[in-house]
């Protein structure tokens, strides 16, 4: 039997995904994640995503778009980042989002709240929030013209952003790139049966991180957020919250 002699850190399960650790250390490893099912979860999504990349990367397919092989060659360095990144930008104050002048104007100061839980929701879902009233907001203009067409592999192609399939019953009323603090965002406006007005937003934070659904709340206003590698996600709107999450689990779950 192995008895570790040093406690397993984040460096170490890092170094496991990268076959960076000798024989001994990596048995050390694995005892610490077979006693921990969230970790081991968390390093086997981790396992499958850079074995994907390594596939795809080693004989790219002919006429691959070079932004979609660009995006991958980056996430696959991200999984060689070390995860405080990931934990720096969680832990960042939320900064102040973006938007023209008029938009402070029409838009009341949002409260993100997490449901249930002792820290903070990540900056993004401040800006999912906003995309979301922003949205609402162009719906009621005549001078603004929806965009209703959900072109995944074009969003992927200028944004180097993969978007999931949307649930049956989804029904695109427009779609529209806007800026973030962090880059371009995504935002999917549709109509569903469950919750009326739904928005799917999508923005690349800038860190590695493998995130399950969790919830955060602005009024009547929901967000279930998640992250899948390098790009972040929210769906937002006013509805049970179970359904939301869950909505939110089945949009990750198109991903892998």
């Amino acid at each position: 039997m192995n008895t570790a002699q040093d406690p397993v850190v984040e460096a170490d399960l890092d170094a496991y995904i990268d076959d960076q650790l000798p024989a001994a250390r990596r048995i050390d490893v694995e005892a610490y994640l077979a006693g921990r099912p969230d970790a081991a979860a968390r390093v086997m999504a981790d396992l499958r995503t850079r074995d994907e990349l390594r596939l795809a990367l080693a004989a790219p397919a002919p006429g691959a778009c070079p932004a979609t092989v660009e995006a991958a060659r980056r996430l696959e360095r991200g999984l060689r980042r070390s995860r405080w990144l990931a934990n720096l930008q969680r832990a960042a104050s939320v900064a102040v989002l973006i938007g023209a002048g008029w938009l402070a104007a029409h838009l009341t100061p949002l409260t993100v709240t997490r449901v249930a839980a002792s820290t903070p929701p990540p900056a993004y879902v401040e800006d999912a929030m906003r995309a979301h009233a922003t949205t609402a907001l162009r719906a009621g203009m005549a001078s603004q013209t929806a965009a209703a067409r959900y072109d995944p592999d074009d969003i992927r192609a200028n944004t180097a952003i993969v978007m999931p399939a949307l649930p049956a019953g989804w029904a695109v009323r427009d779609v529209q790139v806007y800026p973030s603090r962090y880059g371009p965002s995504v935002e999917v406006a549709a109509q569903a049966p469950q919750f009326g007005r739904v928005s799917l937003f999508a923005v690349r934070p800038g860190a590695f991180d493998v995130v399950a659904p969790a919830l955060a709340r602005s009024g009547e206003i929901t967000s279930a957020y998640f992250q899948i590698g390098d790009v972040a996600y929210a769906v937002v709107a006013v509805g049970d919250e179970a359904r939301l999450k869950a909505a939110a689990e089945a949009l990750a779950r198109s991903l892998y």
